[in-house]
């Protein structure tokens, strides 16, 4: 019999392994093909930004916004490019499992009036990591990073010249 923990953990690999399948883009990819993938299936306008003040004070890395007609993850500055990268296939996680669509995240908070309540659910969700939604899109960014690098390695000569 399996604990509720391992129920989750079941149901969360079952989860990405749908959504990674659902993707239609192979076992590797670029992170270009996977950025015109999340854009065609949210049917929007999609848009990657850095902010450097991002996570200076406040810890966090990347954050998903949405307007009426597009998606806007603003990320912090890092020097490794692989770290960058995982602050935005996090959000496109989100993205892709569908975190925040419909009512979930609608919230009523009188006190941010001016931030759109989708938003404004996801922002203050975000301190709480340990959550089934936080470790379902960190899983779904693993491999989605798994998959891009499988296509960097696939594109290199390091079979021709170490096989």
């Amino acid at each position: 019999m399996l604990s509720k923990e391992g129920e989750q953990s079941m149901n969360i690999e079952m989860t990405v392994s749908t959504a990674v399948a659902d993707l239609a883009l192979g076992g590797a990819f670029t992170f270009d093909a996977l950025f015109d993938a999340v854009r065609q299936r949210r049917q929007r306008k999609l848009r990657v930004v850095e902010l450097a003040e991002l996570g200076d004070h406040d810890g966090i890395c990347a954050v998903w916004l949405t307007t009426d007609t597009e998606d806007l993850i603003l990320h912090a500055h890092s020097d490794s490019v692989l770290h960058r990268q995982q602050f935005v296939l996090h959000e496109f996680a989100h993205m892709i499992l569908g975190h925040c669509d419909g009512d979930e995240c609608s919230e009523v908070d009188a006190l941010l009036p001016d931030i759109p309540p989708h938003t404004r659910g996801r922002l203050l969700r975000r301190q709480d990591l340990d959550t089934g939604t936080e470790i379902a899109a960190e899983s779904l960014a693993d491999r989605l990073a798994a998959g891009i690098r499988g296509s960097a390695f696939a594109e290199s000569r390091y079979s021709e010249i170490f096989a």
